[in-house]
């Protein structure tokens, strides 16, 4: 027999396998119920859903070069800059 509930953990697995694959009744259930009474991973379920469709628009309309332009030098010395600093601020051995 299958359970019908199902924690956090395993919705999460499941919501991102369900891109992939049909998944089983009893699956498909358990994700719907623990979705209606777990906000946390119902939204999880909706920015995966959102991110997958952007992603496929943006590889349909060509424009995922976009995302990619390099940094400008001064940007990149900006952060590693805070970068810097905050490893500083979060040393173990600071005193």
């Amino acid at each position: 027999m299958h359970h019908w509930m199902f924690n956090c953990g395993e919705v999460t697995r499941l919501v991102s396998e369900s891109l992939d694959r049909k998944l089983p009744l009893h699956q498909r259930m358990g994700i719907r119920i623990h979705l209606f009474m777990c906000k946390f991973c119902a939204r999880y379920s909706k920015q995966l859903k959102l991110l997958r469709g952007v992603m496929r628009l943006a590889a349909e309309e060509r424009i995922v070069t976009d995302f990619f332009e390099p940094l400008p030098s001064d940007a990149k010395t900006r952060i590693q800059g805070v970068l810097g600093r905050e490893i500083e601020d979060s040393h173990p051995l600071k005193s």
